[in-house]
């Protein structure tokens, strides 16, 4: 009989801090509003740029050097799959910290 009055006082308790968690949560999102998509098309261009200008910069300096040092083999080519590869990672790796970052940013499901 002494479990039945604990009852109510912890189903009150459980719900009164349900209630802070979503207050807590309504406040946070006030105070950091959702990304627009003018973010996200910015954020795409700055990944197009991290793979385009290392592409474009090992092109070009595998064309200078297949001007200057001609070989069994194409400079031009090489580097530009170098900087192509460098490019990659180097979106990878912004796309991976902002990943992290939203992942950081995100609470618990409501459910």
């Amino acid at each position: 009989m002494s479990d039945e009055p604990d009852r109510p006082t912890k189903a009150v308790s459980d719900f009164a801090g349900e209630i802070g968690v979503r207050a807590a949560r309504k406040l946070k999102a006030r105070r950091h509003p959702k990304p627009g998509v003018w973010l996200g098309l910015g954020m795409m261009g700055l990944i197009g740029w991290s793979v385009v200008v290392p592409t474009l910069l090992g092109a070009a300096l595998g064309i200078w050097l297949d001007k200057h040092h001609r070989g069994t083999h194409s400079w031009t080519l090489a580097l530009l799959v170098a900087g192509l590869t460098i490019g990659c990672l180097n979106a990878w790796h912004w796309v991976a910290k902002e990943e992290k970052a939203m992942q950081d940013d995100e609470e618990p499901n409501d459910e």
